[in-house]
């Protein structure tokens, strides 16, 4: 799983101050915004912050774009199987279900659970992948051959919205309910917007979490 910044608003800060400061035209052009940000967050006034677009590129599976796109507030162009071939099909680390919270999974899965899952996923992986291709080499359509592919089938999303909806979406999609994989996903989206958005980022108490490996 993957992302990377695709563009933002230029000067999307200095921009974000601009706007702020529309009924006090004599100081618009002022270029200090920090304190002006931290004061808009601070007091809830958040429609400063929907002046300035962030476009995230994500590589994630199926399973997870499935999340990822109930975030209406953004817009999202996704990889389409009915035009292209599917590229690769991606493994997942299996966890131990919470017995009472559902939304919750536990890293101590015994070592022979973990090699059984492996197994599986090498088995069902493989025959879906050559059914999949059996299906195209007998011309059947791509938008009809796709339903035989697992949702562990590898997808790129391209995620834009402002950087309110950015806020919200890191904010809720790093809270540890959040099935892991999009945990991480979100996660790399704030390491972007800390690096581009270095002063809202101060603002809101985010660190530069360490990259995952």
């Amino acid at each position: 799983m993957r992302c990377r910044l695709v563009w933002i608003t230029p000067d999307a800060e200095r921009l974000m101050g601009y706007c702020a400061r529309v009924s006090n035209p004599a100081n618009q052009d002022n270029p200090d915004v920090a304190g002006l940000l931290r004061y808009c967050i601070k007091n809830g006034h958040w429609s400063v912050f929907e002046m300035a677009d962030l476009c995230i590129e994500i590589q994630t599976t199926r399973s997870i774009s499935a999340q990822i796109i109930r975030h209406r507030s953004m817009h999202f162009q996704e990889f389409s199987l009915r035009y292209a071939e599917l590229q690769k099909i991606e493994r997942v680390n299996p966890r131990r279900q919470d017995p009472k919270n559902r939304q919750s999974s536990h890293d101590d899965l015994p070592p022979e659970t973990l090699e059984w899952f492996e197994r599986a996923q090498d088995e069902h992986f493989e025959q879906a992948f050559r059914l999949y291709e059996e299906a195209l080499a007998k011309g059947i359509a791509k938008e009809s051959a796709r339903f035989l592919l697992p949702l562990a089938s590898a997808t790129t999303i391209y995620m834009k919205g402002t950087v309110r909806d950015w806020i919200h979406y890191i904010n809720l999609r790093t809270d540890p309910s959040t099935q892991l994989e999009h945990r991480e996903i979100a996660e790399e989206c704030r390491r972007i917007f800390v690096d581009q958005l270095p002063m809202v980022a101060e603002a809101l108490g985010w660190e530069r979490a360490p990259a995952h490996t």
